[in-house]
């Protein structure tokens, strides 16, 4: 009986340490904000802004000079700023929990060919990590499977809700493909040689791509009784309502991507990666295919590339009219995708202007994803989607929160991590 007892105390201890805060209610009286310096996502500012917002949407974007009646609860925000909601693009947020226990990764599918996998469906309201990216202004994402060649279908959710349901903005809003590299090295490890070479089985791996996509194609012009569910679900991508989402580096590999996927009769393209993507600006802005880049804090692919090839790349594709944002994906990615204010900081220390920075984040972000008419900028009509920073939200020492609403809601920023610190900063402070 004793053995009952304690199970069951540990099981509720477990629930109560690793539960979410609840998902704040649906927004009930109109909420005002004056005085800030509002940065609207389009590259424009307000120094001292009015914002309003009543519903879950936005009602009023304009100056505090004007005349006009404030209405519900006011927020006084002089001296701070107000910003969009930050969007993670090619994000695994709520697919992983804890990296080192296989049981909770929930982000590869087994199988090469899976245009089928939905993400969304995978995805953890509960995450604990999903929690830890609203205190700094991260507020949505596209939640994007791995692995394989076709890796499955993302959506976009946003990061207050009690599940998947409640949380998605757009639901299987694009496919990914993983395009193969062109050239290949030896595992070093082994013994092998570890210098770059052309890899022989390339053009097998493009042949293997482009007949999946014509045997798509074949089935969806056929009427055939039997249901084949990958097949079924490339569909969107032949008459433009799904956007397909390549992860390619190199300009032969970007170059090839785009050449086949337009022959094959795939014209929504986006590219994420994009290393080399500046050698093929042309092609990109030709085709309107819009990149995601990765995190800046890398070092270069290529031998060849100039030592801040990661810092200026942005800017670089931004001034030969490429549409940029900014994605999450690699090591320790689910972490780190907290830390995107700070990357897209990084890119403006690094040549591009601040607001256009921003924009990677928020309006060029909700372009590629293909819900600009509802999030990316504080505009009439749109989500109230925002947060009040003290100060520079790309500026690590700037970025504190004071206040962030979802749709109107008004969404706690606390955090097991905002606990944490706040507990070992009374500890000291005590001293």
């Amino acid at each position: 009986m004793k053995k009952i007892i304690y199970s069951l105390m540990f099981f509720f201890l477990m629930i109560n340490i690793n539960a979410q805060q609840t998902p704040a209610a649906k927004q009930s009286n109109p909420i005002t904000i004056e005085g800030a310096t509002a940065h609207l996502g389009n590259g424009q500012v307000i120094e001292n802004s009015l914002i309003m917002f009543s519903d879950g949407k936005i009602t009023f974007v304009g100056s505090a000079m004007m005349r006009i009646a404030r209405i519900g609860t006011v927020i006084n925000a002089k001296g701070k700023h107000i910003y969009p909601g930050l969007i993670a693009t090619n994000a695994s947020l709520g697919l992983a929990e804890i990296d080192a226990v296989k049981a909770t990764r929930d982000f590869d599918e087994v199988g090469t060919m899976n245009p089928h996998i939905r993400s969304l469906i995978a995805y953890n309201a509960e995450s604990k990590v999903v929690e830890s990216m609203r205190p700094n202004g991260v507020l949505m994402a596209q939640i994007t499977p791995r692995g394989g060649l076709i890796s499955g279908t993302s959506s976009i959710v946003q990061l207050d809700a009690w599940n998947w349901e409640d949380a998605a903005i757009k639901t299987d809003d694009a496919i990914h493909m993983n395009w193969p590299g062109s050239f290949t090295s030896g595992r070093w490890w082994l013994g092998e040689d570890p210098a770059l070479k052309a890899d022989p089985n390339y053009g097998k791996n493009i042949d293997e791509i482009k007949q999946y996509f014509l045997n798509a194609k074949n089935y969806l012009a056929s009427n055939s009784d039997t249901k084949h569910i990958p097949y079924e679900s490339t569909k969107g991508l032949f008459d433009g309502s799904t956007k397909l989402f390549i992860h390619a580096s190199g300009a032969k590999e970007i170059t090839d991507a785009i050449t086949i996927c337009k022959e094959l009769g795939i014209n929504n393209l986006a590219l994420v990666h994009g290393e080399g993507a500046d050698s093929v600006a042309d092609l990109l802005v030709k085709n309107n295919v819009g990149v995601v880049l990765e995190r800046p804090h890398r070092n270069p692919n290529s031998e060849d590339d100039a030592y801040d090839y990661t810092y200026t790349i942005a800017k670089t594709l931004v001034d030969k009219g490429v549409l940029v944002c900014l994605g999450m994906e690699g090591q320790m990615e689910r972490m780190n995708t907290r830390n995107l204010p700070f990357y897209a900081g990084t890119f403006a220390a690094h040549g591009l202007n601040k607001e256009v920075a921003l924009q990677l984040l928020t309006s060029n972000s909700a372009k590629i994803l293909g819900i600009d008419d509802k999030v990316g900028t504080l505009e009439v009509g749109k989500d109230a989607t925002l947060f009040i920073s003290d100060g520079d939200a790309l500026d690590m020492r700037g970025n504190v929160l004071s206040k962030a609403f979802i749709q109107g809601r008004d969404i706690s920023l606390e955090t097991h991590q905002t606990k944490l610190w706040k507990r070992y900063s009374n500890k000291y402070k005590s001293k």
